[in-house]
């Protein structure tokens, strides 16, 4: 049988490593952890979690199309926020497809919740299906949006839309790509020229801040407004300069994190609403090609609660 050194530890080739002061094997996760050795992809480069997320999306839009085609089972988690087996089956593709490459990454994911195996300073924030009302409905927009954070700060972004055959992708400081198309946000320069786009919570028959009234100024103000139905969707929209401002209150993590380093690479502006850098953990999101984001702001401003 033949050893070959790796100090601390020895490999019999072809078969498992093992740690010499506890004798874990190494191809375990104990044993990597408590050998102190590191492991394979501890610090991968961008370039191979791009490809891994890509692969991922890819995989999970695959399945949301079959699932669109062959039928599925919807449960309410309230009267109008839906979750469906191809949210959740999705999700573990998602999950599977990357922890087969990182297996010490950490997870946040919209069905599952934070998912935590292994300290590690890679977090992927995924939302299997963004536009669940608009996917069971047979509206043709919905996503899969994966989001990495490292260290805490959102590095990279992937949303496939699997209806389109679009794929959005961005790495920070790279640029932001439409099919591995390089695209920028819109030149629009003033509110009343210009096209945005909102969307609202599912607590919004529940909630006072529930953004009708954020809509109703914005209607006054702007050329157009719309409503798509995926807050991931928007932030590509108003990246490849289809929209040009998006705002919206009651946000999750898995509906930013990915969109916002897209919007960001694309030469986009994100804050919450009182101009503040944004935080995906902080609910509330204004997005815009960065020409016209304080004039959303002031409108914004006019319904903030008075203290």
């Amino acid at each position: 049988m033949l050893l070959r050194s790796c100090n601390p530890c020895l490999c019999i080739v072809g078969k498992a490593c093992f740690c010499e002061k506890h004798r874990y094997p190494l191809d375990s996760m104990q044993g990597m952890l408590q050998s102190g050795v590191p492991m394979l992809h501890d610090h991968p480069s961008h370039d191979i979690l791009l490809d891994t997320a890509i692969a991922a999306g890819k995989e999970a839009g695959a399945l949301l199309r079959t699932y669109a085609s062959s039928g599925f089972r919807i449960e309410y988690k309230n009267p109008i926020n839906l979750v469906t087996d191809a949210d959740r089956a999705a999700e573990q593709c998602v999950i599977d497809h990357i922890r087969a490459r990182f297996p010490t990454h950490r997870f946040l994911a919209e069905e599952r919740g934070r998912i935590e195996e292994a300290p590690s300073p890679y977090l992927w924030v995924i939302d299997p299906l963004d536009g669940t009302t608009n996917f069971a409905h047979g509206y043709p927009t919905y996503c899969v949006s994966i989001g990495l954070e490292y260290e805490g700060r959102c590095i990279l972004g992937v949303i496939v839309d699997p209806s389109r055959d679009e794929l959005f992708t961005a790495i920070e400081h790279r640029g932001a790509r439409l099919n591995g198309h390089p695209i920028h946000v819109s030149k629009t320069a003033t509110l009343d020229s210009s096209l945005l786009v909102t969307g609202f919570a599912y607590d919004i028959r529940d909630t006072p801040r529930n953004n009708l009234d954020h809509f109703a100024r914005f209607a006054l103000k702007a050329q157009g407004l719309r409503r798509t139905g995926s807050a991931a969707l928007d932030l590509c929209y108003v990246a490849a300069g289809r929209f040009d401002g998006f705002w919206e209150v009651q946000l999750n993590p898995w509906d930013m994190a990915a969109g916002s380093v897209i919007v960001k690479e694309a030469g986009g502006r994100l804050t919450d609403f009182s101009g503040k850098d944004l935080s995906i953990y902080g609910q509330e999101l204004v997005a815009s090609n960065g020409q016209i984001h304080e004039a959303m702001l002031q409108v914004l401003k006019q319904d903030a609660p008075r203290t």
